[in-house]
C-alpha cells in the first residue's frame, strides 16, 4: 500500500510548490487531499495541470502504484488519456510492469473513500474561511422547527367554560412526549436522565450486528458494545480456542493505564524521527485518560507494527481519517512494546495518527478480560484457517512486512467517549488478523460525534421543557 507521507504523495511534480498553501488551508494529510472536490480546487485556484496531477496521484495511491506518479504526471496527459493508453505503451514509455499495468487499467479496483453527505470536511471549512466564503448556518429540519414551536407555545391558563372538561393532569404518554420526539427524529440518539438529574445521550438503540452488553451500575455508567466473531475448535477438535471475557471493559480500568507517546499525529515538518537516527528518548509516562479527556478517541491496539496484517488494518483505518476528523474522533495506535526501528518504519507510512506504547500491556490485558490473550504460531496461525485467510487478504495488498518483535499477544480496538463517557465500542482480535468491521466502527463513531447545532438546540429545548438541563 502507498505511503501516507505527504512528501511521497506530492513527489517532484507541480504540487510540490503548493504544499505550504495547502497546509495553511487545512489540507495537511494525504487522506484529506484525496477528498478534494472541483469546488475546493476552484477556491484554492489550482491550475488545470495541478488538478490533473492531483487526480492522477489519487488514482495511483488507491492502487499502490505511486512509483509511477512522477513519470505519468510529467507526460502532460490527463488521467482519462492515460487510461486509454495501450498496455504496450504503458510498459515501454513509463516502464510499468505487466502486473502493474493490469492493476492500473482496472478501473473497478478503485478503493476511493467518499465523505458522507451529513459531514463537513474540516479542511473545506478552513478553506472557505480563508477565502472569504461565508458558510451558511445549518437550518433546522422543518419537523424540528414545528415541534420546537409547539414546545415554546405557552399553555392556556384560562378556566374551562361551562360544560368543558377540566384538562387532565395525567402525565403525557410516552408515545406523545417530547423525549420520544427526539428519539424519533434522530434514530440512535436517546435523551436519558442520569443520576445527577442532567440529561445525556445514549446509543443503546444503535442498530448494528453486534452484541450489546450493558455494564452494571448506576444510570450514569455508559454502555458499551462488544464485537468479535466466536472461534470454533480447530484440527478436528484437538485445538480448543482460548477463553476471552465478553464483558465490556470498565472505564476505571482504562483510566489507570500508563502510556508513553512515541509519535504525534503526522503533520509535514513535525517528524521526530528525521532529526536524528539515534533512538528517541521516551517521554515520561502519562495516564491514558488524557487521550480522551477532551474528545472521543479510537485506540487501535496492534500486536506488532511490522506484521503485515497489522499494517494493513492500520492503513485502511487511517485512509478514513477525513471522516473521523469530521466526526471529531481522534485516532491513536497503541503498541505493546517499543522497538525504535519498527516505529520509524510504521509511522507515518502506514499510519499517520498518534502512536503510543503501553509498556505494561494493560490495554491488551483489558481486552483479554484481565489477562493477555496469547496464542502460539502453530495453533494460532498454521492450524487456523481464519488466520491464514486474514494473512492472504493482507499480503494481497503488497505491503512489506517483517517478523521483528512480539507477535503472539492479540490486540483489538477501543472507541471511548470524551471525558468520563466510557467505552462505546470494543473489539477483540480472536484470530490473528481479525479486523473490527469498518461499518460498525463508523456507525458507532457517528453516534458519539458532537451533535450538529440544530440537533443540540432541539435537545436543549426538550430538556428545559422537561425541567432538566441538557449537558
Amino acid at each position: 500500500m502507498s505511503s501516507y507521507l505527504l512528501e511521497d504523495f506530492v513527489g517532484n511534480g507541480v504540487l510540490k510548490d503548493q504544499i505550504d498553501m495547502l497546509l495553511a488551508d487545512g489540507w495537511d494529510d494525504v487522506p484529506t487531499l484525496k477528498m478534494m472536490t472541483p469546488e475546493d480546487m476552484d477556491l484554492l485556484q489550482l491550475t488545470q495541470f495541478q488538478r490533473d496531477a492531483l487526480e492522477i496521484r489519487t488514482y495511483l495511491h488507491d492502487r499502490s502504484l505511486m512509483q509511477y506518479a512522477d513519470a505519468l504526471e510529467k507526460s502532460g496527459k490527463t488521467l482519462h488519456e492515460l487510461l486509454e493508453t495501450s498496455p504496450e505503451t504503458l510498459m515501454s514509455d513509463y516502464h510499468m510492469k505487466r502486473g502493474h499495468v493490469a492493476r492500473f487499467i482496472d478501473r473497478a479496483s478503485a478503493c476511493s473513500i467518499q465523505l458522507p453527505r451529513n459531514l463537513n470536511l474540516p479542511a473545506r471549512v478552513t478553506t472557505k474561511v480563508h477565502h472569504g466564503v461565508e458558510e451558511p448556518e445549518p437550518a433546522a429540519p422543518a419537523e424540528v422547527e414545528e415541534k420546537v414551536k409547539k414546545i415554546k407555545e405557552p399553555k392556556s391558563t384560562k378556566p374551562p367554560k361551562l360544560g368543558e372538561t377540566k384538562p387532565s393532569s395525567t402525565p403525557v404518554p410516552a408515545e406523545e412526549s417530547p423525549r420520544n420526539d427526539v428519539e424519533m427524529l434522530y434514530p440512535g440518539v436517546k435523551l436519558i436522565a442520569g443520576a445527577d438529574g442532567k440529561s445525556t445521550t445514549d446509543i443503546s438503540g444503535f442498530k448494528s450486528p453486534v452484541v450489546l452488553r450493558p455494564v452494571g451500575g448506576p444510570a450514569t455508567v455508559s454502555k458499551g458494545i462488544f464485537s468479535a466473531a466466536p472461534v470454533t475448535p480447530r484440527f478436528c477438535g484437538l485445538v480448543m480456542p482460548g477463553s476471552i471475557s465478553e464483558e465490556v471493559t470498565q472505564l476505571p480500568v482504562l483510566e489507570k493505564v500508563m502510556i508513553r507517546k512515541l509519535a504525534p499525529a503526522y503533520v509535514k515538518g513535525n517528524n521526530p524521527f528525521k532529526k536524528s537516527s539515534a533512538p528517541i528518548k521516551l517521554p515520561p509516562p502519562i495516564r491514558a485518560s488524557e487521550l480522551w479527556a477532551d474528545q472521543p478517541t479510537l485506540i487501535l491496539c496492534l500486536r506488532r507494527p511490522g506484521c503485515v496484517m497489522c499494517r494493513a488494518e492500520a492503513h485502511q483505518l487511517y485512509a478514513r481519517k477525513p471522516i473521523f476528523d469530521a466526526m471529531g474522533i481522534q485516532l491513536v495506535v497503541c503498541l505493546n512494546e517499543h522497538i525504535d526501528a519498527e516505529v520509524r518504519a510504521f509511522w507515518p507510512r502506514y499510519w499517520g495518527g498518534m502512536v503510543v506504547v503501553d509498556e505494561n500491556r494493560d490495554f491488551f490485558k483489558a481486552l483479554g478480560g484481565g489477562t493477555l490473550a496469547k496464542e502460539g504460531l502453530i495453533t494460532g496461525f498454521f492450524l487456523n484457517p481464519v488466520s491464514k485467510a486474514n494473512w492472504k487478504r493482507a499480503t494481497d495488498t503488497g505491503i512489506e512486512y517483517n517478523l521483528t518483535g512480539e507477535g503472539n499477544i492479540k490486540g483489538g480496538l477501543y472507541i471511548l467517549r470524551a471525558g468520563n463517557g466510557g467505552v462505546a465500542y470494543q473489539f477483540v482480535e480472536r484470530n490473528f488478523g481479525d479486523w473490527a468491521p469498518l461499518e460498525e466502527v463508523l456507525d458507532v463513531c457517528g453516534n458519539i460525534q458532537v451533535l450538529p447545532k440544530e440537533k443540540l438546540l432541539h435537545l436543549q429545548v426538550v430538556a428545559i421543557f422537561k425541567g432538566t438541563e441538557c449537558s
